[in-house]
């Protein structure tokens, strides 16, 4: 198969040659790095990573494929991908298509044959920097007028989240958990069902009387594309129902939480993506797992929360409570799509705590 030669431009001014796969088109996004070894498909399909070109670290990837089961949501958000090498004869039982062929398919333009080390090594020490996937024939002064003309969107959390509420049941349920999409991705449904919950999926902006009104074991703020500091919906969402009800939050969840206890949420330049070493402080073990982050919190102290999980070795808060409140934080995917089981406990934490406050 012939195809097109295509070049990433990056608003810094640096090009890097390589071959397109996918869809034949251009794209301008926010450019971001990820250094997971598998999982990329849970990785295209979050809808934490909508408008953003990723680069994958690791230099082969598709090799086992496209899987029916293994989305993380009804769409492939993501705006394009960078790779090393693309595998387009994948080798897995479970495999339906191929990786370009989905890419193709949502309109997703890639490029592969690229040095992805030096591209991240740009990334890292320029932030998030915007880049265009273009022609390779197109100049660079062309090139970097579209960068220049292209905003970053500043609707995300209104584009990932869904339009009405919906609602996902397992047979015989103990619990029912309302979940505030933000761009939940499903593996997270699937834990909370296979623990015995039925889930009422609702839009980020729903009022809290709405979701009391439903009078649910447990909410959960979802992960989201954002940052809480560009979400003051879920913060005020929070706000209102702190002390009412248990609340979980996840990513954009826990950063909503933690600002409105009074936390500091402080940028991260290229943030985090991937895979890293987090330790529980409640039993000092050290597991893997994946972030998605570009906001951190350095400390929780002065505040009501107490972390729980911290980054080996920066310190940074990566999970909190607060049991009076009934409140869990978490800022990596405890439901490991992609990634190590290392965390998935954790839900187990959130049944516990709807089943003691139940018999309160």
């Amino acid at each position: 198969m012939l195809r097109p030669r295509k070049k990433l431009v990056l608003e810094t001014g640096e090009e890097f040659y390589g071959t397109g796969f996918g869809a034949d088109c251009r794209k301008v996004c926010e450019l971001v790095f990820n250094t997971s070894v598998v999982g990329y498909q849970e990785i295209i399909s979050d809808p934490s990573y909508a408008e953003q070109i990723v680069v994958m670290t690791y230099p082969l990837i598709g090799n086992y494929g496209i899987a029916d089961e293994d989305y993380e949501s009804r769409t492939t958000p993501i705006g394009g991908l960078v790779v090393r090498e693309c595998c387009d004869t994948p080798s897995n039982f479970r495999s339906t298509k191929t990786l370009e062929e989905e890419l193709e398919e949502h309109g997703i333009p890639c490029l592969s044959g690229i040095d992805t080390r030096m591209l991240t090594k740009i990334i890292r020490d320029t932030g998030r920097p915007m880049a265009a996937i273009v022609e390779a024939e197109m100049p660079k002064e062309e090139a970097l007028a579209l960068i220049a003309a292209t905003e970053r969107p500043t609707d995300l959390l209104r584009r990932v989240s869904c339009r009405k509420r919906w609602v996902t049941r397992t047979s015989n349920h103990i619990y029912h958990v309302v979940a505030v999409d933000c761009g939940i991705k499903q593996r997270i449904l699937t834990c909370l069902k296979e623990r015995g919950c039925n889930v009422t999926i609702v839009p980020f902006n729903t009022p809290a009387k709405d979701i009391l009104a439903y009078n649910p074991d447990g909410v959960l703020l979802s992960n989201g594309p954002v940052s809480a500091l560009e979400a003051p919906e879920i913060r005020s969402l929070f706000s209102e129902l702190r002390g009412k009800v248990l609340v979980l939050g996840i990513g954009l969840g826990m950063e909503a939480i933690g600002l409105e206890y009074g936390a500091t949420l402080a940028p991260m330049g290229c943030g985090m993506h991937g895979d890293h070493p987090v330790k529980d402080l409640a039993t000092g073990r050290i597991n893997i797992a994946v972030l998605n982050q570009t906001y951190r919190f350095d400390t929780v102290e002065g505040t009501a929360l107490t972390p729980t999980h911290i980054l080996v070795p920066e310190g940074y808060v990566l999970g909190f409570e607060n049991r009076e409140d009934k409140v869990l934080g978490v800022q990596f995917h405890m439901e490991s799509a992609p990634g190590p089981l290392d965390n998935v406990h954790l839900f187990d934490k959130f049944i516990q705590m709807m089943e003691e406050q139940r018999h309160a």
